[in-house]
């Protein structure tokens, strides 16, 4: 699937790369990661300003999870149009009544039917549930190396 569903273990909720750098470093990355997608959502190239906000991205965080040892390594930074990111964080998606958006997101840029995307939705929250059960090393050494390239 070009559009993928990322939920972060509960038990890694609020350590994510805005929580360990200050808001003048956040800034850096966020604003490096645009302007490295020239202002388009790197899956599907439209802008949030098609989509009704006032910003044309958003930066998501890229996560590898090492499920044998539980050590959650950031990876990556990507530039997403606010609907994408709806996607990518299903979790509160549904708390913020955004659903609509995600399964029209979500089947659109995956040419898949809903059915599909409800049992792709199900297989991923059940992902979520095991790595949840666990603590979890989280690794953002890839913020040095994002900074300097």
């Amino acid at each position: 699937m070009k559009l993928t569903i990322e939920l972060v273990p509960s038990t890694s909720w609020y350590t994510n790369v805005r929580s360990k750098v200050s808001r003048p470093e956040w800034d850096i990355i966020r604003r490096k990661c645009y302007k490295e997608a020239d202002y388009k959502c790197e899956i599907c190239a439209d802008s949030g300003k098609n989509q009704g906000v006032n910003w044309p991205v958003e930066c998501h965080e890229i996560w590898k999870y090492n499920d044998t040892n539980h050590i959650q390594t950031l990876i990556g930074f990507i530039a997403l149009c606010p609907n994408c990111h709806k996607v990518k964080h299903i979790g509160l998606s549904q708390i913020k009544g955004w659903m609509d958006i995600v399964y029209t997101q979500l089947t659109k840029i995956n040419n898949i039917s809903k059915d599909t995307a409800l049992k792709y939705i199900d297989e991923s929250f059940e992902v979520w549930k095991s790595r949840s059960q666990y603590e979890w090393e989280v690794n953002i050494n890839y913020i040095t190396k994002y900074l300097n390239k």
